[in-house]
């Protein structure tokens, strides 16, 4: 394997072609990295990076320079190539069936068929192959973590016991965002002194107010969530590491801490609210009966392409048409489409906190201003409110899936840090291969 990996770099850079050849070539033709025994295409890192840019079209002050983020989304494009290679190793499969159907799914939710598609893509200088490929890989990596955290994570009755515990003694709960700097396995000195200066560096801009913390976390964050402003979300005592929870007993709300070194590497803390277990996880909360409209932000529909669109729905819905046969009409969310886009009774923070805030800040019969979520660009019809009792089984089942949830996330995130560490990666853009112990330095 190691022949192998050195053979692809070694043709990759001795190859030389004519001036003819060279001619006919396609900038995104270019490799943007190799990773192992595979590829990155300069077309996939660009694809990727107008994403990003899209997700964040409201606010592009909190995006780092143009070379550090193409770096960012360069690195979540090489842990794709890995899990997907892991995935592969452990007999995870999509099936041509099961692709299609996936395929023809986002046709519809694009308003097209299947040649539309095609031909959409290929006017946007995307292959269908490639788009395929794309798809499947997304699916088998969704796959890979749900494989993971069935065989890993555990939630023991003892730990809901504990977590119910808390509530009802009114322990505190703690929204947490962090900044790493992360560190290999066996870092030498010399990278242990970088790092440490690098993460002094960031805590002195957001000292000075140079920076917040989460547009910090966006520029020089290496965690897996450095785009979401490294937000970590809300955690009990008994969610936090020992070193860890002292300290927050003592912080105030808006304070940052660090640099700490731990196993990962530097990082940086902040305490970013506190809250009351008891009063967060009220045995009474309030759920929304809504419905939505989805417009999505795909490879061949960008940020602008559907805001427009959600924007003249809500114009029509404004104008005196039914939301329901809107809905029906023009949502590309599949799950609520042939129901008018109903999406039942739920609580605030159910599908993230923008959508729970949109709706929170409407009146019954009302319909939001068109707002942005990973999806795509959304608008909502708030319908009813009711309280809702969650105590006994029901507020069980929510603690035992809380902690699941974040148990599954820390793991995998480990999961990702190893898979990354033991991986030869090699950026064409970069002096010198990055990789693990067993091709570092050669």
């Amino acid at each position: 394997m190691k022949f192998l990996r050195f053979l692809v770099a070694g043709l990759l850079a001795a190859t030389t072609v004519s001036p003819a050849f060279a001619q006919s070539l396609q900038p995104l033709d270019r490799i943007a990295a190799v990773v192992n025994e595979d590829v990155i295409l300069q077309s996939e890192l660009d694809r990727a990076v107008q994403n990003v840019l899209g997700q964040y079209a409201n606010r592009p002050e909190q995006l780092p320079p143009r070379n550090v983020l193409e770096r960012q989304v360069l690195e979540r494009l090489v842990l794709v190539k890995l899990q997907v290679a892991r995935a592969n190793e452990s007999g995870i499969r999509v099936s041509d069936q099961e692709l299609n159907n996936a395929v023809a799914s986002v046709a519809q939710q694009n308003g097209t068929t299947v040649d539309g598609l095609r031909q959409r893509l290929e006017a946007d200088g995307m292959s269908f192959g490639d788009f395929r490929n794309s798809l499947r890989d997304e699916i088998i990596v969704q796959r890979l973590r749900q494989s993971y955290a069935q065989s890993r994570v555990q939630v023991s009755e003892s730990e809901v016991d504990a977590a119910l515990a808390a509530q009802t003694s009114g322990g505190s709960q703690y929204h947490l965002a962090h900044i790493l700097v992360g560190l290999p396995e066996g870092a030498t000195a010399e990278q242990i002194a970088t790092g440490e200066q690098k993460i002094a560096g960031v805590k002195a801009l957001i000292d000075k107010g140079e920076l917040d913390f989460s547009a910090a976390a966006v520029r020089y964050s290496d965690s897996p969530n450095a785009l979401e402003g490294g937000d970590l979300g809300w955690r009990s005592l008994d969610e936090i590491p020992v070193a860890f929870s002292q300290m927050l007993k003592d912080m105030s709300p808006g304070q940052v801490v660090g640099p700490l070194r731990g196993p990962s590497g530097f990082q940086l803390l902040k305490l970013v609210e506190v809250r009351d277990a008891s009063k967060a996880e009220a045995r009474t909360v309030t759920e929304f009966n809504a419905r939505h409209i989805l417009i999505r932000v795909t490879d061949v529909q960008d940020s602008a392409v559907a805001k427009a669109k959600i924007d003249t729905l809500r114009a029509r819905i404004e104008g005196g048409a039914d939301f329901v046969e809107v809905a029906k009409e023009s949502s590309e969310d599949p799950n609520s489409r042939d129901e008018g886009g109903d999406l039942g009774w739920f609580p605030a923070d159910a599908y993230g906190p923008d959508f729970g805030r949109q709706i929170s800040n409407v009146s019954d019969g009302q319909v939001t201003a068109p707002f942005r979520t990973d999806a795509g660009w959304h608008i909502v019809q708030r319908v009813a409110t009711r309280q809702t009792d969650v105590t006994g089984a029901n507020q069980r089942a929510q603690i035992r899936e809380t902690i699941g949830r974040r148990k599954a996330e820390d793991e995998y995130n480990r999961f990702l840090q190893e898979l990354r560490g033991e991986a030869y990666v090699n950026f064409r853009n970069s002096d010198s291969a990055e990789g693990g112990a067993a091709t570092k330095g050669s």
